[in-house]
């Protein structure tokens, strides 16, 4: 069974990946309206695999014979002065998500709870991939600078990226 902090701390980062999918799609709206469809799919994709994780922990509590609790998700930004600057946003939130999962390892280490432990070290490797993720794409949006054809290139690119499959305990573990 798992502990009622645990439950609570799970149920909290469900809001927060589900904010993240939130986050992500208002983000891939405003690069429709900017006509950077690509730059748009990437973070849709990028949604996608965040309501995965979300269905992961909520899957992780109704297999211990916990309470799921959904808590109120608050609306996201809608706009960003840049592409770049949507994208440093996009990595100031993985880095708060790796916080949050960091803190839920040390909660897991505390209450001995091997289960949990277990199932966040999945969500540990993500958090780095996820971070190396938006940091290069950060970094390639720094070299374009103010290059429209550099800009442009780069929305191709990052219009290749394909979403995996959303699912709960069986999330796409290529993601």
């Amino acid at each position: 069974m798992i502990s009622q902090r645990m439950q609570d701390e799970m149920n909290a980062q469900i809001m927060h990946e589900t904010f993240s999918a939130y986050l992500y799609f208002s983000m891939a709206a405003y690069f429709h309206a900017k006509s950077l469809d690509g730059m748009a799919q990437w973070m849709k994709a990028q949604a996608q695999e965040e309501i995965s994780h979300a269905l992961r922990f909520f899957d992780h509590i109704d297999e211990r014979g916990g309470r799921i609790e959904l808590e109120a998700i608050e609306k996201p930004q809608t706009l960003w002065e840049s592409p770049l600057a949507a994208f440093d946003a996009a990595l100031a939130h993985e880095e708060f998500i790796t916080a949050r999962i960091n803190e839920l390892v040390t909660i897991a280490t505390e209450e001995n709870d091997n289960a949990a432990a277990i199932m966040l070290q999945w969500f540990v490797t993500e958090q780095v991939e996820e971070e190396a993720s938006v940091t290069k794409v950060v970094d390639m949006l720094k070299l374009i600078g103010d290059s429209g054809h550099g800009l442009l290139m780069a929305d191709r690119e990052l219009g290749q990226r394909i979403a995996g499959p959303v699912a709960g305990g069986e999330a796409d573990e290529e993601a």
